[in-house]
């Protein structure tokens, strides 16, 4: 199963990009980084039998097993994608929201775009290290 990042606004070359590309080639999972401009842009059309993550703040906070056990139950359904959007500065539109199979939250903070794609793509690297029992994770 893919995992596609799709994100508005451009990272450049910061610390946080070299960060997301860090993680991301941990990933031993196939990985996709689109990047839109932060305003306009058309969002790629969504394969069949794929599911959209929107990250925003109304969503649900997952803990590292949780997300893991969902790309799981994805992967093992045969999902060829699970695409997560990370919205422009104003966020995602209720429609989106009302289409997406997931809202994931990192919690009740707002994150600038930039951390919170660093965030995704350590995620991502941590739940597929979780289901390969890597050691990476550590509970407790």
């Amino acid at each position: 199963m893919l995992l596609h990042i799709v994100a508005f606004g451009k990272i450049g070359r910061s610390p946080e990009a070299e960060l997301v590309e860090r993680y991301l080639k941990r990933v031993t999972w196939p990985t996709k980084m689109t990047e839109l401009p932060e305003r306009g842009g058309t969002v790629p059309t969504l394969q069949p039998n794929s599911v959209s993550i929107l990250l925003d703040e109304r969503g649900q906070s997952l803990s590292s097993i949780a997300l893991a056990k969902k790309l799981e139950r994805w992967r093992d359904d045969g999902k060829r994608e699970a695409r997560f959007l990370i919205g422009a500065a104003d966020g995602h539109s209720d429609e989106e929201r009302a289409g997406a199979d997931l809202l994931l939250s990192f919690g009740a903070a707002t994150w600038p775009h930039l951390l919170a794609r660093t965030m995704l793509a350590e995620q991502l690297f941590r739940a597929t290290s979780i289901l390969a029992n890597h050691p990476y994770h550590r509970e407790g």
